[in-house]
């Protein structure tokens, strides 16, 4: 584990607001890790703490160095099965002002659905083909960080190809502007970014909106809860097929 600052808590909010985000990596491939390393290095909005290469030491470099995000691959040691889910979800418990960021070589939506089953805030799935670029990672980092989320749009294009295959499904009854006004609901997206995507005014967008929460049967509550369950019904399937 290579580390790159001095251990300290993490600030309180309002002590910096300008100071970087602190940032914890663990990736098992020498590759990537170097690439994030140097990428996350090099970025100015990033201070970047510790690099690992293993579950264990990703649970320590958290507690030494109090991340504001972490950024993790789903498979490393020592199980090589989803380490990153679970210390995903073991911080939602012990420290849910923690955003993470979990990298996939593959579209997986069921890893995407265990993410976020707690909800989806503080929360990105993004697949490995899409750090190449530093400001879809930067941007999911700074996301996850002010409490927002970021789902691949790989991943939403297979789960929608997945659910036009089930009859019985409840987004059978969405129209096609609908389903992707759902899609981007599943991404993270707010209304004003959906219309301004999608090309439509704020105001249709909310219908749409809202009749999908009616053909979702989704009961009246906090907005913000609704999104968050809508975005589960569309990403939720015990065994979905994700071949295309």
């Amino acid at each position: 584990m290579a580390s790159q600052a001095n251990p300290k808590q993490r600030s309180a909010p309002g002590d910096d607001e300008k100071r970087p985000i602190r940032v914890v990596v663990a990736e098992d491939s020498y590759p990537i890790r170097e690439f994030l390393t140097a990428t996350l290095s090099s970025s100015p909005e990033v201070e970047l703490a510790a690099v690992c290469s293993h579950g264990n030491e990703l649970q320590q470099a958290i507690e030494d160095w109090h991340p504001d995000v972490v950024v993790t691959d789903i498979r490393m040691p020592p199980s090589n099965t989803d380490e990153g889910i679970k210390v995903a979800t073991r911080l939602r418990e012990t420290d849910p002002e923690v955003g993470v960021v979990v990298l996939s070589q593959y579209a997986e939506p069921s890893y995407a659905l265990t993410l976020l089953e707690h909800g989806s805030g503080r929360r990105a799935y993004l697949l490995k083909e899409r750090i190449r670029r530093r400001e879809e990672l930067i941007g999911a980092i700074e996301a996850v960080a002010q409490g927002g989320s970021v789902i691949d749009p790989m991943i939403v294009d297979v789960l929608i190809q997945a659910r036009s295959r089930e009859g019985d499904s409840q987004l059978a009854a969405l129209t096609n502007r609908e389903r992707e006004v759902l899609a981007a609901i599943a991404a993270g997206k707010s209304n004003g970014a959906i219309a301004e995507d999608l090309v439509l005014t704020k105001r249709a967008v909310e219908k749409h909106v809202n009749s999908i929460f009616a053909k979702l049967r989704l009961p009246e509550m906090q907005d913000a809860s609704r999104r968050v369950k809508a975005a589960l019904i569309f990403l939720a399937e015990d065994e979905i097929d994700p071949s295309p």
